[in-house]
């Protein structure tokens, strides 16, 4: 493997992706292979065990794929967690010198580490500050050569389950592949938002297939963040229930409804051609249908919104990304008036990669990058080895 490329297997609720790429010009990137395979998903933290879905399976025929393609073995492969196996803890840290000075790397991982904890059934991943701030109320993002006579770090603290690292570890024990864990929510709101809009804190939905992550992100932080089992599978089962259809009829429908439409044009009853059979249904009672099942998802956010006092949230936009609501035509708008909240898509703005399907891709290959670049020998030289 290149220096510079990384290996990348990205979890989604229904579906895993290997790919191998490296960062570019222009902060572009270059994906040199890369195979997606579906399996069973997860639902609240644990994987689905379906004989004809296992995600080791999917997993193991991705891998592989990608092997054969690169003309080598994987030797390290960046994980992406989803939010569902992960615990995010947000803290405030301390650290004060005896007169004034300036910051070094040193203290700043000195002030970071302090804030570990050891969590039964979780492993530490990584932190990330949200904001620092100095004894004399100065608000700064890197506060490295910044003097001093102490430093409060606001710092989030993202911790991976254990069943899932177990889960992962079991899949490749055989193949001698070194695992490295990512958050994967922290990747994508890092990578999509705006600094200037993260600074000031932003809301960020993954909607995914069968589950979705709500993020309050505060500067390269996340101050809070909940996962819960809606998505646009959930919106297909009631679909699927309602109007008396096999699943795949229902997915397809789902890919028909028109939520934009007036009232007026969904009376009476259309038809669907799938696979050579004529399905008749009612695009009113079709829409009633999908709007409910959305509904599921803005109730979990009102919720989760709901346990925090700040004002300031009210006023947020939402930005939202993912698999699970853009082939629904009018969701976004939808879920934007249940809400009464600003919804802005978001995707990566890369040719040929610019859908918020590979949101979750680009971002972690950007993470996994950034990471790869700061362990090299000469970054490690010039900035510490403990930095």
């Amino acid at each position: 493997m290149a220096q510079k490329s990384v290996a990348v297997l990205d979890i989604r609720s229904s579906e895993v992706t290997v790919f191998v790429g490296e960062r570019s010009v222009n902060d572009t990137f270059v994906f040199k292979a890369s195979r997606t395979e579906p399996y069973g998903g997860y639902e609240n933290g644990a994987f689905y065990k379906e004989s004809d879905g296992k995600i080791s399976d999917a997993i193991l025929r991705a891998i592989s794929a990608v092997e054969q393609v690169c003309g080598e073995r994987l030797r390290t492969l960046y994980v992406g967690v989803p939010g569902d196996f992960t615990k995010v803890i947000a803290k405030e840290q301390d650290l004060g010198f005896p007169k004034k000075r300036k910051i070094i790397e040193k203290d700043r991982a000195t002030l970071i580490e302090a804030g570990k904890e050891q969590i039964k059934d979780y492993r530490f991943m990584r932190a990330s500050s949200m904001i620092y701030v100095t004894n004399d109320k100065q608000r700064v993002v890197d506060p490295v050569g910044i003097s001093t006579a102490g430093l409060t770090g606001c710092i989030s603290y993202f911790y991976v389950s254990e069943y899932f690292c177990r889960t992962i570890e079991e899949v490749v024990k055989d193949l001698k592949i070194n695992l490295k864990y990512l958050p994967t929510q922290l990747a994508m709101a890092s990578y999509l938002i705006p600094s200037e809009m993260r600074d000031e804190c932003a809301l960020f939905l993954d909607a995914g297939n069968l589950s979705s992550t709500l993020s309050i992100v505060f500067g390269n932080g996340i101050m809070a963040q909940e996962s819960f089992s809606a998505g646009k599978i959930h919106v297909a089962f009631l679909v699927m229930e309602r109007l008396q259809v096999s699943y795949d009829v229902a997915v397809a429908l789902l890919h028909r409804v028109n939520l934009f439409a007036k009232q007026e044009e969904n009376q009476g009853y259309a038809q669907l051609l799938y696979r050579g059979d004529s399905y008749e249904y009612s695009p009113a009672l079709l829409a009633e249908t999908v709007e409910e099942g959305l509904d599921r998802i803005c109730e979990r956010a009102e919720a989760f919104l709901e346990e925090f006092d700040e004002r300031e949230l009210d006023y947020k936009p939402l930005y939202v990304s993912g698999e699970g609501l853009f082939a629904i035509r009018g969701a976004i708008e939808h879920i934007s008036k249940r809400l009464n909240r600003i919804l802005e898509p978001v995707a990566p703005n890369l040719p040929y990669y610019n859908k918020p399907a590979m949101s979750s891709r680009v971002a972690l290959c950007d993470m996994a990058s950034e990471d790869n670049r700061k362990s090299g020998f000469l970054y490690r030289i010039f900035n510490g080895f403990g930095g």
